[in-house]
C-alpha cells in the first residue's frame, strides 16, 4: 500500500469522525474463560484460542502463554503496525524493520514475597531496527509520530481509568 491508497482509505473515516465525534468511539472487547483443569485462562483472540498461564518464575510450566509476554507482544504489534502506517503516510523509504519490546519484572511482587516489590513491569523498552537511508530528521519524525499514535504505547504510558467488577 502506498501513501495515496492509505489516505484514500482513511479519508472517509476521518471526515465521519470530524462530523460526529461519537462515531469514533468504539468499544473493543476481549473475553476469556478459566480452565477447570489448570491455572490458566483461555482467551478468545478472534483467530484462535490463546491459553495463558503462570510464568515459570511463578510456578508455571511454561507451556501456556504468559500475560506479561502477551502485553509486550501487543505493544510490538501495535508499534509495528503504527510505524508502518506512519512510514507509508510520510512516504518514508523503510526497508526491513524490526520491533522489539522487553520489560523488567520483579516476581517477588506478584508472588507477595516482598511488599516493596512492585507488581508489574518496572521498565519497558521499545526498540526499532530500521534499515533505511532516510536522514536522521525524518527518522526522528517517524519515531515521534509512531510513539504519538501507537494505541498500546499511549495506553501504557497514560494509565487510563480502570474499573474492576464481578457479576453473577
Amino acid at each position: 500500500m502506498d501513501a495515496t491508497a492509505l489516505k484514500a482509505m482513511q479519508a472517509p473515516l476521518k471526515e465521519a469522525y470530524r462530523e460526529d465525534a461519537a462515531r469514533a468511539l468504539i468499544t473493543l472487547r476481549a473475553r476469556g474463560s478459566l480452565d477447570d483443569q489448570s491455572i490458566a485462562c483461555k482467551v478468545e483472540t478472534g483467530r484462535a484460542l490463546a491459553v495463558a498461564g503462570l510464568h515459570p518464575a511463578t510456578g508455571g510450566s511454561g507451556l501456556e502463554l504468559c500475560s506479561g509476554d502477551m502485553l509486550l507482544e501487543a505493544l510490538v504489534a501495535c508499534a509495528g503496525v503504527t510505524l508502518k502506517a506512519v512510514a507509508t503516510a510520510l512516504e518514508f523509504k523503510l526497508g526491513n524493520a524490526t520491533v522489539e519490546a522487553e520489560g523488567d519484572l520483579d516476581f517477588r511482587g506478584t508472588l507477595g514475597v516482598a511488599r516493596d516489590a512492585p507488581v508489574g513491569f518496572r521498565e519497558i523498552r521499545l526498540k526499532f531496527g530500521l534499515d533505511t537511508e532516510e536522514p536522521q530528521e525524518r527518522i526522528d519524525s517517524l519515531l515521534k509520530l509512531t510513539e504519538r499514535y501507537c494505541v498500546v504505547l499511549q495506553t501504557i504510558n497514560g494509565k487510563p481509568a480502570l474499573s474492576v467488577s464481578a457479576g453473577r
